[in-house]
């Protein structure tokens, strides 16, 4: 009888197992579909890094925006621009720009450019807790990277379960550092110029231009 209930009770996980998972994927493509329907997307986010062994609590803000797969992202003092083929980081403080070929590939990294779609691929997902922040229901879901060499040991995803937004992105150290993005304002579709993603070095003129390739 042991043996049956155990059994019984093991296929009742996984049946829920896989219908939780169902649910994160409805929830993840609806994500996506909402995020593909807009030409345009500005964020005003707040990024914190925390590691409790190595008394570490760092809090910075940004800004991003996104068209297709350029960006502009405003952060910690710099500013990165990505025009579809190379990388623009311009740093004030240092009066230096380096240029790059962009690496948007790496499946480890989420750039800005797949901050609100990285988890398409790569992941192992299943629905976390809801919550209630401030009136707003954000369901979580967890995704755990596929590659072993991964250093992340998980990533909660927060969808804001009426708009179908990101409300945040919490990633989970295998080290214990622990980063959180929290989306604090999320705009579309806004009046943006049609050189807004074009480098002009004539803004920059004492600075010094890196290449690296």
């Amino acid at each position: 009888m042991k043996k049956l209930f155990s059994i019984a009770f093991l296929l009742f996980v996984t049946l829920n197992a896989n219908a939780q998972d169902k649910k994160a994927k409805e929830l993840l493509d609806d994500v996506t579909a909402k995020i593909k329907s807009y030409k345009n997307i500005v964020i005003d986010f707040k990024y914190t890094l925390t590691n409790t062994k190595e008394n570490i609590n760092q809090e910075s803000k940004g800004n991003v925006t996104l068209e297709g797969n350029k960006y502009i992202l405003n952060f910690m003092g710099a500013t990165k621009l990505y025009d579809g083929k190379k990388t623009y980081t311009v740093v004030p403080e240092d009066e230096e720009i380096t240029i790059s070929s962009a690496n948007d590939n790496d499946e480890k990294s989420i750039t800005p450019s797949k901050m609100l779609t990285f988890f398409n691929s790569g992941y192992k997902y299943s629905m976390d807790i809801l919550q209630n922040v401030k009136g707003r229901k954000i369901q979580y879901i967890k995704l755990v990277p596929t590659n072993g060499k991964d250093q992340r040991k998980e990533v909660l995803l927060g969808i804001d379960i009426q708009t179908k937004h990101i409300y945040n992105l919490i990633e989970v150290g295998k080290n214990g550092t622990k980063t959180t993005l929290t989306v604090n304002s999320f705009k579309t579709n806004q009046p943006l110029s049609k050189n807004q993603f074009i480098f002009v070095a004539s803004k920059y003129p004492n600075y010094y231009i890196n290449k690296l390739d």
